[in-house]
């Protein structure tokens, strides 16, 4: 076959002429996914939240009036707590968490907040919280000035003169007392806090059948208070009638769950009467509700002690005092139990502090002669 060399074939079309045509379609499109979507984004970075929006302080309100209005004083707390955070100078608020912490067994913690509240708005409601807040720790020095302070605020306030009253009750002024609690009853004879605070200047001066009928008014008037049935079988427990004031403490269990007040006062009262094992459940319960609520501690320390549990009721007595508690029997109880198990040194410093207390406590007395023997 003949082969003509000069053959050269036809010549190849250069690639990027249309190379750059089909740059000039895709940029656009690449462009676009790049911008308007996540296409290009790395999948390993997670994405931004989806922005949810903010509760306000009035939902927190709203839920913190439903828990508090069921008796469910902790969850209410829990609420009005988070509402602070949003309106932290809000007095109502502040006035509210105070009263929470009272009726939760705290009034120490009570009077900061109560304290806000009158800076806040210094009116007669405000400063009887405050007063109330005071007497309940045991300052009743400020208390008594606070609580008139309220009344000359708003001297037709019943809450403050029914504070007031307590106040002197507390301070033994027991003419004073009745007269202001007697006024209060006059402005508001259908207020809950006027009648139980009544019924307590009554039980202060012995008077327990007319504070009896008291408390059981004031409860009638609004039954989600279990501090009033409290009150009630404290004076059902100075009359050594435990069966009625077990029948109070459950009552003030059922209506306030979620506090350790009433457990605790059931599981002392219990075991007063004759049933340990239920007053022992009662008291942890009040523990597991409120690890820091000393009443609970010392109680079962107690009733360690009366089955001769030396060790389990000197762990409870030092936890209830390392809470800040003092109380005279407590201390030489605690004493004894470490002289019942041959350590008089820590067992002589707590009937020293039962002295302080009371210069003539024959226990504590008895409990160092015993260790000095």
């Amino acid at each position: 076959m003949y082969i003509d060399r000069r053959y050269r074939g036809r010549k190849k079309r250069s690639p990027w002429p249309f190379i750059f045509l089909l740059a000039i379609i895709l940029i656009p499109g690449v462009y676009l996914l790049a911008t308007r979507t996540r296409f290009f984004e790395n999948p390993f970075n997670p994405l931004a939240p989806t922005a949810t929006p903010t509760r306000s302080a009035v939902s927190y309100l709203a839920e913190a009036e439903d828990a508090y209005n069921a008796g469910l004083f902790a969850k209410a707390a829990e609420s009005y707590d988070k509402m602070l955070q949003l309106e932290p100078d809000n007095h109502r608020t502040l006035n509210r968490m105070a009263w929470l912490w009272i009726l939760r067994g705290h009034p120490e913690r009570a009077v900061p907040l109560a304290q806000r509240a009158v800076d806040a708005e210094p009116n007669a409601e405000n400063l009887s919280m405050l007063a109330m807040a005071q007497d309940w720790s045991g300052d009743y020095d400020e208390a008594i000035k606070t609580a008139l302070k309220a009344v000359d605020a708003d001297p037709l306030s019943a809450i403050a003169h029914a504070t007031l009253g307590e106040v002197y009750a507390d301070r033994n002024n027991w003419q004073r007392a009745i007269d202001e609690a007697r006024q209060a009853e006059e402005l508001e004879p259908d207020n809950f806090y006027v009648i139980r605070n009544l019924g307590y200047v009554l039980s202060m001066q012995g008077r327990s059948e007319e504070a009896l009928e008291a408390y059981a008014r004031a409860t009638e008037l609004d039954p989600k208070y279990g501090y009033i049935n409290i009150s009630a079988g404290n004076i059902y427990m100075i009359l050594s009638d435990y069966n009625a004031a077990i029948e109070q403490f459950e009552k003030a269990v059922a209506v306030n769950p979620d506090i350790p007040t009433g457990y605790d006062a059931l599981g002392h009262a219990s075991a007063l009467n004759g049933d340990p094992d239920r007053g022992k459940a009662m008291l942890r319960k009040a523990i597991e509700l409120d690890p820091e609520y000393a009443p609970a501690h010392a109680h079962l320390g107690r009733l360690y002690y009366t089955q001769l549990n030396w060790e389990s009721a000197i762990e409870s007595f030092n936890t209830a005092f390392g809470l800040g508690l003092k109380n005279e029997e407590y201390f030489y109880e605690l004493g004894l139990a470490y002289s019942y198990l041959e350590d008089c040194p820590n067992g002589i410093k707590w009937f020293e502090k039962a002295l302080e207390i009371n210069p003539e406590s024959k226990p504590a007395k008895d409990g160092i002669r015993r260790c000095q023997k």
